[in-house]
This record gives C-alpha cells, sequence and structure tokens, in this order.
C-alpha cells in the first residue's frame, strides 16, 4: 500500500518588470562619475569668469604669457604655457635615456656596473626634487662651468640658462626612478625568454633590443605615462629657478597686486586642465603603442 505525499511548493512571485528596470537604473546612476559632473560645473564656472570678469581675463593672460593684442594679431605666444611644456617634455625625455642606461645596468649581472646604478638611483631618490634642483642649479652647475674651463671650454656660470639647469636637474631627478621602471619591466621578462636568444647566438645587446625590451615597454607603458604627467606638475618647482613657467608668472602677477585667490586659482586651474588633456593623450598613445605592439 503506498501514499502519496503532496507537498507544496512555494514559489517566490516573478519581479514585474517595471521594478527591475527601476533596480537596474538605480544600479547605474549608483556608478555615475557625479564627482566630474561637479567638477565640470566648476570649470565652466571659472571658464565664465574668465569671460565676463575683467580682473579674471588680466589675471589669465598674464598667468598664460599671452595678451589679447598679440593673439587678435595673429600672434600666438603664450609663454607661460609654452616653457611649462619645454621644460617637461625635453626634461621627460632625457630622463628616459637615462632610465633606459642606468635600467640595464641594474639588471646587469656585472658587479660595477650594477653598483654605480645603485648607488645613483638610491642617492637621487633619496633626495627631495626641490632640493636636487637647488643643487645641480647652484652647487654642481659652478663646479661643471669649471671643469669646461679646464677643459679649454671659454663659459662661465652666467652662460648656463635657469631653463637648463633646470631641465637637466629634473631629467637627472626622474631618471632615477625611471630607471627602475625599466629594471622591473626587465625583471618581469621571463629567463628562458633571455636564455633561449642566447642559445640561438644573439649577443646580449640584440638580445635586449630585440626580444626584452620590446615586451618590457609594452607592460611598463602606463608607469611612464604616470611619470610623464607627474614631471608636467613637478614642473613647476623651476620657479624658484626664475624661470618664467606658469608659476612664476603667478608669483609675479600677485606680488604686484596681492589678488593670491584670483591667481592661484587661474595657476590651479590651468594645471588642471592641462593635466587633463595630456592624460587623455598619454593613454590614447598607450592604447595605439599597445595594438601596435600585439601585431
Amino acid at each position: 500500500m503506498t501514499t502519496d505525499v503532496k507537498t507544496d511548493v512555494k514559489t517566490a512571485p516573478p519581479a514585474a518588470p517595471g521594478r527591475s528596470r527601476l533596480a537596474g537604473s538605480l544600479d547605474q546612476m549608483s556608478e555615475w562619475p557625479w564627482w566630474l559632473l561637479l567638477a565640470i560645473a566648476v570649470a565652466l564656472y571659472i571658464v565664465y569668469l574668465i569671460i565676463t570678469d575683467v580682473q579674471m581675463q588680466k589675471t589669465f593672460w598674464f598667468i598664460s604669457g599671452q595678451t589679447p593684442e598679440a593673439l587678435s594679431g595673429g600672434e600666438i605666444l603664450f609663454k607661460g604655457l609654452a616653457i611649462t611644456l619645454t621644460v617637461t617634455i625635453i626634461a621627460y625625455s632625457l630622463s628616459l635615456i637615462i632610465g633606459l642606461v642606468f635600467g640595464l645596468m641594474r639588471s646587469s649581472t656585472n658587479v660595477v656596473l650594477y653598483n654605480i646604478a645603485s648607488m645613483y638611483v638610491e642617492i637621487v631618490r633619496g633626495i627631495p626634487m626641490l632640493v636636487l634642483l637647488l643643487y645641480i642649479a647652484f652647487a654642481l652647475t659652478p663646479i661643471a662651468v669649471e671643469l669646461l674651463n679646464w677643459l679649454g671650454v671659454p663659459i662661465s656660470t652666467r652662460d648656463v640658462p635657469g631653463i637648463a639647469r633646470a631641465v637637466i636637474a629634473l631629467a637627472i631627478g626622474y631618471g632615477a626612478f625611471t630607471a627602475e621602471i625599466f629594471r622591473a619591466g626587465i625583471q618581469s621578462i621571463e629567463k628562458g625568454q633571455f636564455e633561449a636568444a642566447r642559445a640561438l647566438g644573439m649577443s646580449y645587446f640584440q638580445t635586449m633590443r630585440l626580444i626584452i625590451l620590446p615586451q618590457a615597454v609594452r607592460r611598463i607603458l602606463p608607469a611612464l605615462g604616470n611619470d610623464f604627467i607627474a614631471m608636467v606638475k613637478d614642473s613647476s618647482l623651476v620657479a624658484i629657478l626664475g624661470v618664467q613657467d606658469l608659476t612664476q608668472l603667478t608669483r609675479l602677477y600677485y606680488s604686484g597686486n596681492f589678488l593670491y585667490m584670483q591667481s592661484l586659482t587661474m595657476l590651479a586651474f590651468i594645471y588642471l586642465v592641462l593635466v587633463v588633456l595630456l592624460t587623455r593623450l598619454v593613454r590614447y598613445m598607450e592604447h595605439r603603442l599597445q595594438r601596435a605592439y600585439a601585431r
């Protein structure tokens, strides 16, 4: 004799389509970059002030190193912005060369090369950038000039402009950080690839140029891009040498009229816009290079 046992299974009613769509919309809204909307609103307000407020207009033109008269005449100067970008691009290019050389030395099995590179990296990374800038500009430059005079090059300390000292100091300072980035990228490549290349008869430099470095550069591109953006901001330190970049022009402006709020707000706004635009450009270049390497 069998008995049938009936069990009642209660299932939850299906969610209403309207309610699920509402929950999805709320989730999407919570992920929106609301901070970006606020930042854009503040930026638009500053642009509105530049257009409508005479004092803000004067502040903008002075800090950027441009005059409305010259711009209307087709003469595009923007000296402050041009000097900032010039210092950044030249110094960063030199730092990449320095970083690559010392990164290879740090990855070398040669004890002498490794210790020379390690000494440079550890000492330079341990000194604040402002102190390094002053040290190279006012302590090492006279020594270098005396050495050149001893070699027969007629030059004086005054012949070395402040912008050249600033570029060299930033290149040496960032070269130490770039060297560590290159070292980490090189050492992230599997040793088997290096051994296989050497087994095929490739020299050390051929292996690095054809096998190791292309892969390492692809891996360290984001770090190199971040260093470039950081140098854009650290280029403001060259104002201490009297180089008339954006920061120095701002100092000259507010020291004459004591408009600290307007001047520093405008400086921060220009740097922020510059960094955002360059960040987008760096990310675009990273994607292009990664696609090129992937082919």
